[in-house]
């Protein structure tokens, strides 16, 4: 097609830039791996395990403290950030590299009295540009010349094709907010067909695309896992140095009272003896130090990071792809998810789901349709379209190409192979347009006739017969119950096709009058057939499922009423128009019944993410275009497509590979996993810590000055927290997750069962361990040791007894239910990291001499420590028994709406 265009100049085009811009997007921020890694430092515990780091070296240089346990702390530190930088940094893949890619695209642009090539980012306000099929778009504005087919799917996520027109140049004119204005085109989309020339009057940022990929600068919001993690941190620091405070006076309180028996005179020697003070009170406040060190659970941050990366590999397996590992605990306190249907709670492709013909009986497949009318069928749609069959054989699978996404469904439906092709040549054949609505070909040969397929309102009313199900030709007296049978198909979202045949030649007119029905195909992107039942379990999880789609309010509820989201008479159902008549306030008092948004635009889905989060609800979003991105990067967890745009994937957290609703239940399941592999370990860690540091604090009060010594405190909390970070790191996802309900987003990471464990095993551990340092008889038990050191057997059951109470407790810690073994086989590794524990233990006894205070057991001496801390797993079953028997147990969640508490509102 010839253009009689001047274009611009070369000064037009510089006044144009320095009034308007460029048409250089502003690059987006972009961290680093330093960024990243400087991030995670800013975790309120791994800035506790710094402080704490720092004290020790200072003290290992004084040679107050061994050099092991600064070590560990460092090494706990660096893994735990650089676990999770390490996993995030070669997941993601950079925006700004996207948009380098996006600048090298070359335009084809009428300037100074012919077409040049001109770089996307050097287009101008006034630009003329030829647009061809396969091009894509560069900037906002109108058709001035042509007519094109556009795909829209990056800023609206509909795949349909959609048809623009040229008006000529209008001063002026407004462009339509949900870009459904035949005469304008914008930045990002592609010409399917067709040719024409772009008026450019948007340029950069101030595209619809533009605009889309600033929305994007948003400050992420604190996950909710962080949020809890923050205030345990805050409770452990106060722990500690609480802690450590009263065992530094309760140490001093013996030293000066009761080792000088209250006596005044005694009391008075001891003050006069500045040597013996000063080194008393250094020995307070070393041990005031690593009670504080022990109170830190330095295991949990690398636990995190271990317990999210490991499953980060286990969700790829099942197509999903984790960019940011914090998001996978996210999805597991989801109570609202934003879901698109297209693609994700449906197919994404167009298939023909039903056929009727002028008798109006129904039949859902090909093959049930009798033989000489599914003859009929087969070679009207053959004969009739632009799409091939490729690779058709026996045992091949049907892939048909070419056509559009209708005509590829219709021959999809008629046959899976080529074997029944029609020995008829093609004489003419006129293609669909929108003015006839329908598309036409002649053949001859084994058949000799005309075929018709389009529009029902247009084709019915020519009909004057129809083939019945031996193929003979009958009367067809009325269309009426034909008409209704279609109208019941509309409303549940199916689109129809009218087939029929004419003996009338084929001529330019195209004017048919009589013709013979063959019958209905119906057609729509039908549901995956497992969107029902994980849309179920979601919204069982106690997730709120709102389906988002561009389609007419009609069709989306026909879909959402098939996918279950429609079941109760209060649910609600909006459109765009509906949304913005509404005030934020409105919005959120109707939110719990939302289901449905139709004839959605892109700032809708942004809107109602800042609201939900008004509301303090944690919040998931679905998305794969370009449209899509803001609102994914402002929920809680984007869900990006892995068929979307790379925009839309940056923007999200984890990315869905195979478009399916199941695998983000699948993200919630292993979300929760995560959190409770997470209380478990907190259960297993504070109960230890309690039973240390109430032991260290009681300890002078009976007579012990230290009855686990500063080295083997320190011991316990090097191996003991990273050996049990392990354990519980691999613990299975348990599908009895999904019944619980979302957690609150301001939540106690610790519940009051779990406080129960803690504080009923934690006192019981310092019981038991001020009967066994107070009890002549368990004393008795053991053999006196030489001159120097005559309680070492005695205060060496002592250590390996806190060791194995605790080793022994992780069983209870792992699971709240009575029945201690039950799943034990899913986490295989829990049961060997238990024994290396106590095996560790035992070979410590015999080789820690000096160092760690120990010296070996007989045979006698170790029965009696396994016998004493065994009784911890009897106690902990009967603290459940008796929290299952008398008070209320957890409930399970049964609504489907989110809980939307006073204090959240």
């Amino acid at each position: 097609m010839k253009y009689d265009i001047q274009g611009l100049n070369n000064d037009e085009v510089l006044k144009s830039r320095e009034s308007h811009g460029s048409n250089k997007l502003t690059p987006q921020d972009v961290e680093s791996f330093w960024d990243k890694l400087k991030g995670n430092f800013e975790d309120p515990i791994i800035k506790i395990l710094m402080l704490a780091l720092i004290i020790n070296v200072i003290f290992f240089f004084m040679g107050q403290t061994e050099w092991y346990e600064a070590l560990g702390i460092a090494i706990a530190v660096v893994l735990a950030t650089t676990i999770s930088t390490w996993s995030e940094y070669t997941n993601e893949e950079s925006f700004q590299k996207l948009q380098e890619d996006a600048s090298k695209i070359i335009c084809k642009v009428f300037r100074e009295g012919s077409i040049q090539n001109v770089l996307i980012d050097e287009i101008v306000v006034g630009d003329e540009v030829l647009l061809q099929s396969g091009d894509k778009i560069p900037a906002d504005g109108k058709l001035s010349h042509g007519n094109l087919k556009v795909d829209q799917a990056a800023l609206t996520g509909e795949t349909k094709e959609i048809k623009k027109t040229s008006q000529g140049i209008m001063e002026n004119s407004e462009k339509n907010t949900d870009l459904s204005n035949p005469f304008d085109v914008y930045r990002g989309t592609i010409v399917v067909s067709g040719e024409g020339i772009l008026k450019v009057e948007e340029v950069g940022d101030k595209t619809f695309y533009g605009n889309l990929a600033q929305e994007m600068q948003v400050d992420d919001r604190e996950s909710p896992l962080k949020v809890k993690l923050s205030a345990l941190a805050e409770g452990i620091s106060k722990f500690g140095y609480i802690g450590g405070t009263l065992i530094a006076i309760s140490f001093m309180f013996k030293k000066v009272l009761i080792d000088n028996a209250f006596e005044a005179a005694e009391i008075a020697n001891y003050f006069s003896s500045w040597q013996t003070v000063a080194n008393d009170l250094v020995t307070a406040v070393i041990l005031t130090i690593i009670i504080i060190v022990v109170a830190v659970p330095e295991g949990l941050p690398m636990m995190i990071a271990m317990v999210l990366s490991l499953n980060m590999r286990k969700l790829l397996k099942d197509n999903i792809l984790v960019r940011k590992l914090i998001g996978i605990e996210t999805a597991g306190s989801l109570n609202i998810l934003f879901s698109d249907k297209t693609g994700t709670i449906t197919k994404g492709k167009l298939d023909a789901v039903l056929f009727f013909g002028g008798d109006k009986i129904e039949y859902s497949k090909y093959e049930n349709i009798p033989p000489k009318l599914g003859r009929i069928l087969d070679v009207s749609l053959k004969k009739n379209t632009n799409a091939v069959i490729k690779g058709a054989c026996e045992g091949c699978e049907l892939e048909v190409i070419g056509g559009n996404a209708t005509e590829r469904a219709l021959i999809h439906f008629v046959s899976q192979n080529d074997e029944t092709n029609s020995e008829s040549d093609t004489i003419k054949a006129i293609p669909f347009n929108s003015e006839n609505k329908f598309s036409a070909t002649q053949i001859k040969g084994e058949h000799d006739m005309t075929l018709i397929k389009g529009a029902p309102e247009v084709i019915l009313t020519k009909c004057k017969t129809y083939y019945d199900e031996n193929g003979d030709i009958k009367d067809l007296k009325d269309t009426k119950e034909i008409e209704s049978q279609i109208d019941i198909l509309s409303e549940k979202a199916i689109r129809v096709i009218a087939i029929a045949t004419s003996d009338e030649p084929l001529t330019d007119d195209v004017n048919f009058s009589n013709l013979t029905l063959v019958g209905i195909v119906g057609i729509r992107d039908d549901l995956r057939p497992e969107s029902v039942s994980a849309i179920k379990e979601a919204m069982d999880a106690g997730i709120q499922v709102v389906m988002i789609t561009g389609d007419r309010k009609e069709t989306a509820v026909a879909i959402a009423k098939d996918a279950g989201l429609l079941q109760r008479k209060e649910d609600i159902v909006l459109t765009s128009q509906d949304i913005q008549k509404l005030s934020d306030d409105e919005l959120k008092k109707m939110l719990p019944d939302i289901r449905v948004i139709a004839r959605a635009l892109p700032t809708d889905k942004s809107r109602l993410v800042k609201i939900s989060q008004e509301l303090n609800l944690v919040i998931g979003m679905t998305g794969d275009g370009v449209n899509d991105a803001p609102a994914l990067k402002r929920a809680d967890v984007g869900f990006a497509m892995g068929s979307g745009t790379e925009v839309a994937k940056e923007a999200g957290d984890i990315v869905v590979l195979d478009d399916n609703f199941l695998s983000i239940t699948k993200s919630v399941l292993y979300g929760r996993t995560i959190f409770h592999s997470i209380r478990k370990f907190i259960v297993y860690q504070l109960t230890v810590n309690v039973g240390a540091i109430l032991i260290a604090f009681i300890g002078p009060f009976i007579g012990v000055d230290l009855p686990l010594s500063m080295t083997q405190m320190l011991w316990v909390n090097l191996v003991m927290d990273t050996l049990a970070a392990l354990a519980f790191g691999g613990e299975a996802a348990l599908h009895k997750y999904m019944n619980e309900a979302p957690k609150r987003r301001t939540e106690s990471i610790i519940s009051k069962d779990m406080w129960s464990a803690i504080l009923v095993n934690g006192i019981f551990v310092a019981g038991m361990s001020v009967f066994y340092l107070t009890s002549p008889a368990i004393r008795s038990l053991f053999r006196t040791g030489g001159p120097s050191n005559p309680d070492i057997y005695f205060l060496t059951g002592f250590f390996a007894m806190f060791i194995f109470f605790n080793g022994f407790n992780a069983f209870n810690a792992r699971t709240t239910e009575v029945r201690l073994f039950k799943n034990m086989n899913l986490n295989p590794s829990f049961i060997k990291i238990v024994i290396l524990i106590f095996t560790v233990q035992v070979i410590l006894t015999y080789i820690g001499g000096e160092v760690l205070r120990t010296a070996g057991l007989t045979l006698s001496e170790w029965l009696v420590v396994i016998g004493l801390s065994i009784i911890i797993i009897p106690l902990d079953l009967s603290r459940k028994v008796i929290r299952d028997k008398f008070f209320v147990k957890p409930e399970k969640f049964k609504e489907t709406s989110p809980d939307i508490s006073e204090e959240a509102a």
